[in-house]
């Protein structure tokens, strides 16, 4: 895909301000970051919507990533992580203060706790205190679900069609992780790409850790296709090692 670097900068813009906002991003906005006229971005914009990666909702001004912007978004953190060392990217995340909190957090409560599965629980309740997601993870064959009122809570649930959809989606997600076993320390199924429940408009992050009970255990959240992504695939990913370490 052929994206200069000014397109992608604007692209992960806008994918960063949606999700803190909820509301589509207009050319004003990006323009005022960038330091060029809204015409520029404007026509900038029209590239990425051309390419797929954005789109228009409705009568709206402003632009919102689609499920391929997300894609491109988050294969550029990967790769950029790729390129750093462990310890740089451990420095990195401790740059983000509140995430180094939401770290310590998770291992003080994983700690703290002398069952293993009590040790599970307590990681997948801190995810979803972290980020407002749903948390789930397997523990001994079942899968462990809890936040299922803080996910709808946001504005993306307001039509009950998406939440109908997500609850297809949860209906089918324990028979599908024992079938589908992803196999990716960090695995990340965004909008359609969910083999199950493609129009939920929702992304799976997991990782997979090996427990007493399983080599193929999982934790991880399920949340809007809008959100923090950096920042959830590091807990998601962080929880999954410390998992791993402590138990």
């Amino acid at each position: 895909m052929e994206i200069t670097e000014r397109q992608k900068q604007i692209l992960c813009q806008i994918v960063e301000e949606y999700a803190e906002t909820a509301s589509p991003v207009g050319s004003v906005t990006m323009a005022k970051l960038f330091g060029v006229s809204p015409a520029t971005v404007r026509a900038e914009m029209a590239k990425l919507e051309m390419l797929g990666l954005i789109s228009q909702p409705h009568t709206s001004a402003g632009r919102v990533p689609t499920d391929a912007g997300y894609r491109f978004y988050v294969n550029n953190l990967e790769d950029n992580r790729e390129m750093k060392d462990d310890v740089e990217s451990s420095v990195e995340a401790s740059s983000d203060m509140s995430l180094e909190r939401g770290i310590h957090a998770l291992v003080r409560r994983v700690s703290s706790q002398s069952q293993t599965d009590a040790a599970i629980r307590g990681a997948v309740d801190t995810l979803v205190d972290l980020t407002g997601n749903l948390g789930l993870a397997t523990i001994g064959g079942q899968l462990y679900l809890s936040g299922i009122s803080r996910l709808f809570t946001q504005p993306e649930f307001v039509d009950t069609r998406k939440v109908q959809a997500v609850a297809r989606l949860l209906d089918n997600l324990e028979p599908w992780l024992r079938e589908a076993a992803p196999g990716e320390p960090l695995n990340i199924f965004i909008g359609q790409e969910n083999p199950i429940g493609r129009n939920s408009e929702v992304s799976l992050i997991i990782s997979k850790f090996r427990s007493p009970f399983s080599d193929r255990s999982y934790i991880g959240v399920l949340g809007p296709t809008r959100q923090n992504y950096s920042r959830v695939m590091t807990l998601v990913r962080r929880t999954g090692n410390m998992l791993e370490e402590i138990l």
